[in-house]
């Protein structure tokens, strides 16, 4: 069934048994041995191409469920004595920097031998990757509409708003009950998209995507440009005070990347603050149990603490 999945998921006997690591003849015998044992094809072989017949994608069905449980199965053996082993753990880029490194120290302090292979990707990828079974769990913001995944609240990262002094000056009194959707007439700077934060502050701020994707007009006609390019925060960052634009901080990342450009100054949106809402996800399939408790208790008490940080005057940030 392995061999029949990777096959599905290629349509190339060749691709399909590097896929797998297992020599091409070897793995037609295969399939020609499962065919045999069913009693119908379950491809069909064209000279540069493999489909399913309408039996093989039956037996496809069964297959991925069969995949699923055995998956389910190895997981429950191996969290059965909580977070040990190896931890295979996607983090958004938004959050890796700022949040891995307490993360890690925490976990290693509770277990020197747990092995954790981390994933740095964009939230699509992420939760790709969890459903295909490559990571245990991942670190994103929510909303998580994938069907098929249990996502645990850990946190709220609200947003600051971060300028040059001169682009915060020019807001004037505004500072003192500014909102989101008042920056439809400022320069905004935003990353690049894919990325979870990008959406959130487009959507915050009421704006809107220009034709090409890497730069907008604010809606209703204002003067304000969306720029969305930059890869990271930290670049971001720099080019704010550099005095480009504005942007939308995360609290957890404001200490950081402040100290690695002090020219930025951060204000506070007024109450209600706008933020996003930090979740640990995983497989509805895999047994939550002691091991996820552990993991979303960890990352709840190092972002807790990280965030709870921030919530001081802006000045002591810079």
């Amino acid at each position: 069934m392995t061999y029949f999945r990777a096959l599905a998921a290629q349509r190339h006997f060749g691709r399909a048994a590097e896929m797998v690591n297992v020599s091409q003849p070897a793995l037609s015998v295969q399939i020609r041995e499962m065919e045999a044992q069913l009693g119908k094809p379950l491809v069909e072989r064209q000279s540069r191409d493999v489909v399913l017949t309408p039996f093989g994608r039956r037996i496809l069905e069964h297959a991925e469920r069969v995949h699923q449980e055995m998956q389910a199965l190895e997981e429950a053996a191996r969290w059965e004595g909580g977070l040990s082993g190896r931890l295979r753990l996607g983090i958004i880029p938004t959050l890796a920097p700022y949040l891995l490194p307490d993360t890690l120290e925490m976990l290693r302090s509770r277990d020197i031998s747990l092995d954790v292979q981390v994933l740095e990707g964009k939230t699509a990828r992420l939760l790709a990757d969890l459903q295909a079974g490559h990571l245990d769990a991942a670190v994103v913001a929510l909303p998580v509409e994938e069907t098929g995944l249990h996502a645990e609240d850990l946190f709220e990262d609200r947003f600051l708003l971060a300028g040059s002094p001169a682009r915060i000056a020019a807001l004037g009194a505004r500072v003192e009950s500014l909102r989101p959707d008042a920056l439809v007439t400022s320069p905004l700077l935003l990353l690049e998209d894919g990325h979870c934060l990008t959406e959130q502050a487009l959507e915050l701020c009421h704006l809107g995507r220009g034709q090409s994707g890497q730069s907008g007009r604010a809606s209703g006609g204002s003067a304000g440009r969306i720029d969305m390019g930059a890869s990271s925060l930290a670049t971001l960052t720099r080019l704010v005070a550099a005095g480009f634009g504005l942007t939308l901080m995360p609290e957890l990342a404001a200490p950081t990347e402040c100290r690695a450009a002090p020219g930025v100054e951060l204000c506070r949106f007024a109450a209600p603050e706008p933020g996003r809402r930090i979740a640990l996800v995983r497989r509805k399939g895999t047994q939550g149990g002691d091991w996820f408790a552990e993991l979303a208790q960890v990352l709840r008490d190092v972002g807790e603490r990280l965030v709870t940080a921030t919530r001081e005057p802006p000045h002591a940030l810079g």
